[in-house]
């Protein structure tokens, strides 16, 4: 659960977008974006590549398990119980009326 402020602090995925007419692949690589038939394994730079063993997770603010995101400050399941932004903990909405259990 990610709130819209933190939506753009995701990041994005290497394959092309499958709508071609709005998607981010259709704009020429003259403004430095992906080209439409580019294959972005081959042509990206080999040292800004994920490696998980070496980025830094955080732990979960409440119950000290290690995050699913670099950046995030609350596992997934903390954030559904409590219904909050795992980036922030900006309240997505009152759950008073809800059951929020994790099984």
């Amino acid at each position: 659960m990610v709130c819209d402020k933190c939506e753009k602090k995701l990041g994005v995925s290497v394959t092309q977008d499958t709508w071609k007419s709005g998607s981010r692949s259709t704009v020429a690589s003259d403004t430095g974006k992906q080209k439409l038939t580019e294959n972005k394994f081959l042509t990206r730079a080999k040292g800004n590549r994920f490696d998980p063993t070496k980025s830094n997770f955080k732990k979960c603010r409440i119950c000290r398990v290690a995050t699913h995101h670099p950046k995030a400050n609350y596992c997934q399941a903390c954030a559904y119980k409590k219904s909050i932004c795992c980036m922030c903990g900006k309240s997505l909405m009152s759950t008073k009326n809800y059951k929020m259990s994790s099984t």
